[in-house]
């Protein structure tokens, strides 16, 4: 196998091997920034979180822990489809069918998270060890814990936002009474 440094005297030879060199280390490079150590989780850089300023802990009771609050602040379905297709993209998902995917809000609507801001939502995998559905026994035991005053909401946004899986483990299985009863047995 021929290296760079053989190609000392033939300049094109070696230009064309630190040509190749240069595109072989880009595209690892881009590959790593895109690179997810858990498919569960959202890429950072494209989907990092963000709050709705509308939800304050001070009105918590009169907004998220209203029964139906998050019906009123929901994305219209065009909008969060078209979305999805886009961020598919952005992610680069070897799967591009829209319909393995659902369009997620990192942090739930149910605690807050901006509904309309594409850097709160991004397109989780159906299947998988972590998908949508534990995704969804998260939410739905935040909100509880965060409408019942078990848990600050700023935490909850900022856990869920970093790391949602870690935020599942620490909360889920200690409250999966807290869960509607077909959903209890999933939560491990």
């Amino acid at each position: 196998m021929l290296s760079c440094n053989s190609m000392k005297g033939c300049p094109r030879a070696a230009f064309f091997c630190f040509k190749a060199t240069l595109c072989a280390f880009m595209l690892g490079a881009s590959v790593g920034v895109f690179a997810q150590t858990n498919p569960g989780l959202p890429n950072p850089q494209i989907t990092p979180g963000a709050i709705d300023p509308m939800v304050t802990p001070q009105n918590l009771q009169s907004t998220v822990c209203v029964k139906g609050y998050t019906a009123t602040v929901r994305p219209d379905k065009r909008v969060t489809n078209r979305l999805k297709r886009e961020q598919i993209r952005q992610y680069r998902y070897s799967d591009t069918n829209p319909r393995n995917y659902e369009q997620d809000h990192l942090i739930p609507l149910s605690i807050g998270g901006n509904p309309s801001d594409p850097r709160n939502m991004w397109p989780q995998p159906r299947e998988g060890a972590w998908g949508a559905d534990e995704k969804n026994d998260l939410e739905f035991v935040a909100y509880r814990l965060v409408c019942g005053g078990e848990l600050n909401l700023q935490e909850a946004q900022r856990r869920i936002a970093a790391n949602w899986i870690e935020a599942y483990q620490a909360w889920v299985p200690s409250h999966q009474h807290l869960l509607p009863k077909g959903r209890r047995e999933f939560a491990n």
